[in-house]
């Protein structure tokens, strides 16, 4: 009998790739979605011509009742959580939503594991944000980009977690209780603080999703605004590399059981936003007007994560670079302008 994997917000860019990866390993894929972000609706479509034979739920996780309806009587593997709102903006503009969808949202999910398929595997999507602004790291400016002043392999998962905005105090707290459940309920949880992913199937926009944003407008010469002077990086982390480590977290259950882990593209895989800009310049052969605006609260200068951790103890490394990714998302974004 096939193994079965539930993913929530299994719509999103993140989601369909998770979602196909499995399907093609002969798994059985249930994707969960409320279908409120822009492009879901397109990626379902895309997801179910290349995979008809997952199934598919249009649930918000923020109803407590039917998530407990939704999984009575069912059984997962592997419970893979993605469902967010994921934009600091948004977070700052609706606080409560933000924390509705992201920590209750949440509870809501591990109490349906917990009460109705407590053998499941839980990995957790959480990110970088959970870190904060990191006020005791110190940054420093080389070769027109901010890079840290000592932490030459990143920040490791021992940095003490600092949530600021909205957004890193909702994610933070699920994250928390993600790791909880595993300790207080004896549930396989794990959580991944993830970094910059990027990859095909991505709707970026200006608030969430920077490098699919900035190749799109790039694409349809649309206007990109840098909100600091463009030298903050990040680790950027191609999405299939991310699919990999969830893979490498099923295999190695044990290891990973009540585990966080820093996932990103780690100090061999980092570009500052005017790098980017750069290299799409190159790409596209054309000069890309910027303007540029002050900078956006909890937007760290810096953000690298050190993935020796999950090396170490789930044997998986990034094997994506952001030249080569940025180039097949390029591609993607000329061959699907029209959806665009």
């Amino acid at each position: 009998m096939s193994k079965k994997i539930l993913i929530t917000g299994g719509a999103g860019f993140i989601g369909v790739n998770a979602a196909q990866t499995f399907s093609k390993k002969g798994w059985h894929v249930c994707v969960l979605d409320n279908l409120s972000r822009v492009g879901t609706e397109a990626n379902l479509a895309w997801l179910r011509q290349r995979a008809p034979e997952i199934d598919f739920e249009r649930l918000d996780i923020r109803h407590e009742e039917a998530l407990l309806n939704f999984f009575r009587g069912k059984s997962f593997d592997v419970v893979l959580h993605l469902a967010a709102q994921v934009a600091v903006t948004t977070s700052v503009t609706s606080p409560r939503e933000d924390f509705e969808i992201n920590a209750i949202g949440t509870v809501n999910l591990l109490e349906a594991v917990r009460r109705h398929s407590p053998q499941s595997q839980v990995i957790y999507a959480s990110t970088n944000k959970v870190y904060g602004k990191m006020s005791t790291v110190s940054v420093c400016e080389r070769n027109g980009r901010y890079e840290y002043e000592h932490l030459s392999q990143g920040v490791d998962e021992a940095q003490p977690l600092e949530f600021y905005s909205p957004y890193g105090c909702s994610k933070g707290a699920a994250d928390q209780y993600v790791l909880d459940y595993s300790r207080i309920y004896g549930l396989k949880t794990t959580v991944f603080r993830q970094s910059c992913i990027y990859g095909t199937r991505q709707f970026g926009v200006e608030d969430q999703g920077w490098v699919a944003w900035f190749t799109i407008a790039s694409t349809k010469d649309r206007p990109i605004t840098i909100y600091g002077d463009g030298k903050q990086i990040r680790d950027l982390l191609w999405v299939e590399d991310l699919v990999a480590a969830y893979s490498a977290a099923i295999e190695n259950c044990d290891q990973a059981n009540g585990q966080a882990f820093n996932i990103g593209g780690g100090p061999a895989n980092t570009l500052s936003l005017l790098e980017l800009i750069a290299m799409l310049e190159k790409n596209f052969g054309k000069i890309i007007p910027l303007k540029f605006d002050k900078q956006r609260p909890g937007d760290q200068p810096v953000f690298v994560c050190n993935v020796d951790k999950a090396n170490r103890l789930l044997n998986w490394r990034p094997t994506v670079s952001p030249v080569d990714g940025v180039k097949k998302l390029a591609l993607w974004v000329a061959e699907n302008s029209d959806i665009l």
